[in-house]
């Protein structure tokens, strides 16, 4: 992609690569999983589908390719359905965009105590702070993981803030998705 920086590393250009990709899109999108290939293993073992993505026979052969999957199903908890993933071996890695509601450190303590899911979720949607926030959060087999944030207020490529532990709770979800 084309505002994809060359120097980072390839899960970190892949991560870029479907926030960009994502962003595209618009805001108010459903979740979006993607299936995280190794490129030159791709180009070798499947050069039709490589054309298709428009892969071509590049010198970089070190890259990691996004595949988006199947929809995500929207009237189940996002952990839940992680839960039910099993990723063939020719499956690098994977990576999750999704959209929530996040507000700063400092509203913590305004939080009403005994709330339900429902009632939180309320509280949050309603509180004046609030930012809406993209996520997308990809790990690799071996553990690696790498994060993109784009706040919906600074929508801009060049306001994404990238980490691997910005969302460790996600990235452990799906790095589970690999466990036997």
């Amino acid at each position: 992609m084309s505002n994809t920086p060359m120097a980072a590393n390839p899960l970190t250009r892949a991560v870029l690569e479907i926030d960009e990709y994502v962003s595209g899109l618009g805001w108010d999108q459903p979740a979006r999983l993607f299936a995280l290939v190794d490129t030159a293993r791709l180009r070798a073992e499947q050069p039709s589908l490589a054309d298709r993505l428009g892969l071509g026979d590049e010198s970089e052969n070190s890259g990691l390719t996004p595949i988006e999957q199947d929809e995500v199903p929207t009237g189940k908890p996002l952990d839940e359905f992680l839960a039910t993933i099993a990723w063939p071996d020719s499956v690098a890695g994977c990576a999750l965009a999704v959209e929530r509601l996040m507000l700063p450190p400092s509203a913590e303590a305004q939080v009403p105590q005994g709330l339900d899911e429902a009632a939180l979720s309320k509280w949050v949607a309603d509180h004046p702070d609030r930012q809406e926030v993209r996520m997308t959060v990809a790990v690799l087999r071996d553990g690696t993981r790498e994060s993109a944030l784009r706040l919906r207020e600074k929508d801009s490529p060049t306001e994404v803030l990238t980490g691997s532990d910005l969302v460790p709770g996600l990235a452990e979800a799906l790095a589970a998705t690999f466990e036997d």
